[in-house]
């Protein structure tokens, strides 16, 4: 394995470089080069509420549930006519350009149990992600039926390493509990929100701090709000 990026990037063409961690510290072969640069490319971001309302209710009170990873989606072309001056991957078949990008972004890595983390580069575009969809048209084809150009659509969501979200968030450690007195008028619920941005963990929080109920608490009771096994919900 490399370590890290390569020092030097030709900037005018798009590129990809797979890594073997999530952290991104060792980066795995070669940058894969985009041959033609995408003709196009978007982001997307989405923010998810959970809008379920109580029985009765005619409206709903929308909470935030998450801010969803943002993605990008690029759709670019690989050719097999020799004719495009300038072609990034002369000499290789459209079969074989494709099979080489698939090695980068989506083929099976043993080391990880999972396909590569990915970086995507393109002028001031600094992407890391994973792949999540990968599409291909083929739209030009020789007299055998061999194909001479294939248009990509490639999808990557992403992806930041857990202690590096957890740090940008400015969140307290994840290894540490947090201890609240609860004041008056203050309701267990609400704070689990508040602190775990999701209500559904008072039941773990009560069960943690040995509660028989989490609604009928005393003033001044000293709860902790330790870090939790979301799989248990």
């Amino acid at each position: 394995m490399e370590h890290s990026q390569p020092a030097k990037r030709n900037v005018d063409k798009a590129c990809i470089i797979a890594y073997g961690d999530k952290d991104f510290r060792n980066s795995i072969g070669k940058p894969f080069f985009i041959p033609i640069n995408p003709e196009t490319y978007s982001e997307s971001y989405k923010v998810e509420y959970n809008q379920e309302g109580g029985h009765g209710n005619q409206g709903t009170d929308s909470r935030l549930k998450r801010t969803a990873p943002e993605e990008l989606k690029l759709d670019f072309t690989f050719d097999g006519t020799n004719t495009v001056e300038g072609y990034a991957l002369p000499d290789m078949s459209v079969q074989d350009q494709i099979a080489a990008y698939k090695k980068v972004v989506y083929d099976f890595n043993g080391d990880l149990h999972r396909p590569n983390f990915l970086k995507v580069f393109w002028g001031e575009l600094k992407f890391p992600c994973i792949l999540t969809n990968m599409s291909i048209n083929y739209t030009l084809f020789d007299r055998q039926g061999k194909p001479l150009r294939a248009k990509l659509s490639s999808t990557f969501l992403h992806y930041i390493a857990p202690d590096e979200r957890v740090a940008r968030e400015g969140k307290r450690s994840p290894d540490l509990s947090r201890d609240r007195i609860l004041e008056e008028g203050q309701r267990l619920d609400l704070l689990v929100d508040e602190i775990y941005q999701d209500p559904q963990f008072v039941l773990q929080v009560a069960r943690n701090n040995s509660l028989s109920s989490f609604r009928k608490i005393a003033t001044g009771t000293n709860l902790k709000f330790p870090p939790l096994d979301k799989q248990e919900v």
